[in-house]
């Protein structure tokens, strides 16, 4: 992991540290202040690139990042924080950002949980229908935007009551025939991540991804339990239990569209995020057609989902391929 900055360290003789915010594999995110503009704090992501990868790929790499750090820039929208600069310094690259004061909604879930409590589900839709707007805005640029990492720790509450979703470490950017191009390479968090996406940057990810992630973080919000992960549910579909058993108070009508939106495959889910929100919080009944049903757990299920359909026979081929080849990694 690279050493990480010192409080009081000024980079490019405007950003000076205050001090670390989080910490990843490939840098870490710091508070800073900014000495052109007074009184302003913004958070600088910092970026250093693998540097066992030969000269060249490191060179499209940080290429790579320039060019999206430029598309994200462009990004304005009230529930995600304004990209304000971006810059190299040595082998580190940087992004600016607006500093998002307040809580993430992990934090708020804990402090539920540790009172033996639920988080209220009238506040969960609201925090849910601000990052529907957030998602809508992203997944509508061209070339379409993937967050890929939605979770409640990267949601943070204003102290106005505004959501933020504030960290693009996994964005990807859909150009033309699907090709996707990723700002920084990863895979998410697992108890939120689809199984398409177990594939990394050779797996197909799209808005649908990010509907998983969506449902997953607000069944997490909802029950104060994490959703069995994607790996789980594939080798064992009964593994995931449904939030209204852990949580009676949640609603049927949350409990059926969360239980669509984590639909392992991406056909499955809604199409795209104004079917999700309608199906949450809209005034249109709910299509029960399109809803997944829970039943009791299916003999012979691995069966099942190959039977009639030779396209989604070999998504999960290739899917099933790439867990039991993650797993083996695991057990060398």
């Amino acid at each position: 992991m690279p050493v990480p900055l010192k409080a009081g360290e000024i980079l490019r003789g405007r950003y000076r540290i205050s001090r670390i915010i989080g910490q990843g594999g490939m840098g870490s995110i710091y508070l800073a202040d900014d000495q052109r503009l007074e009184g302003r704090q913004c958070a600088l992501k910092e970026v250093e690139h693998d540097r066992s990868l030969p000269p060249d790929l490191v060179r499209e790499a940080r290429e790579q990042f320039l060019r999206e750090a430029t598309v994200l820039a462009r990004l304005d929208h009230p529930n995600l924080p304004k990209v304000s600069d971006f810059f190299s310094i040595g082998t580190r690259d940087y992004l600016v950002m607006d500093f998002v004061p307040g809580k993430d909604l992990r934090a708020l879930m804990l402090e539920a949980r540790q009172s033996g409590n639920f988080l209220p589900e009238s506040s969960v839709l609201n925090w849910a229908n601000q990052l529907a707007d957030a998602l809508t805005y992203l997944h509508a640029q061209k070339p379409a935007i993937v967050h890929r990492d939605i979770k409640p720790s990267n949601l943070k509450l204003t102290p106005s009551g505004l959501l933020k979703l504030v960290d693009f470490g996994l964005v990807k950017l859909l150009a033309p025939g699907e090709v996707t191009i990723t700002v920084l390479q990863g895979q998410g968090t697992a108890l939120y991540t689809p199984l398409e996406q177990y594939g990394g940057d050779s797996g197909h990810t799209d808005a649908r991804s990010d509907i998983f992630t969506f449902g997953a973080t607000l069944y997490h919000l909802l029950t104060n339990h994490p959703p069995a992960d994607a790996r789980q549910r594939f080798l064992d579909p009964s593994a995931l239990q449904p939030p209204r058993q852990i949580n009676p108070e949640i609603s049927p009508r949350t409990e059926r569209a969360i239980l669509w939106a984590m639909s392992m495959h991406p056909d499955d889910r809604p199409a795209n995020v104004e079917s999700f929100r309608e199906a949450l919080v809209g005034s249109a009944p709910l299509l029960m057609t399109n809803l997944p049903q829970r039943t009791q757990p299916q003999k012979n299920t691995l069966q099942s989902m190959f039977a009639h359909d030779p396209e989604r026979s070999l998504w999960w081929a290739l899917i099933g391929m790439s867990v039991v080849s993650l797993v083996l990694s695991l057990l060398r």
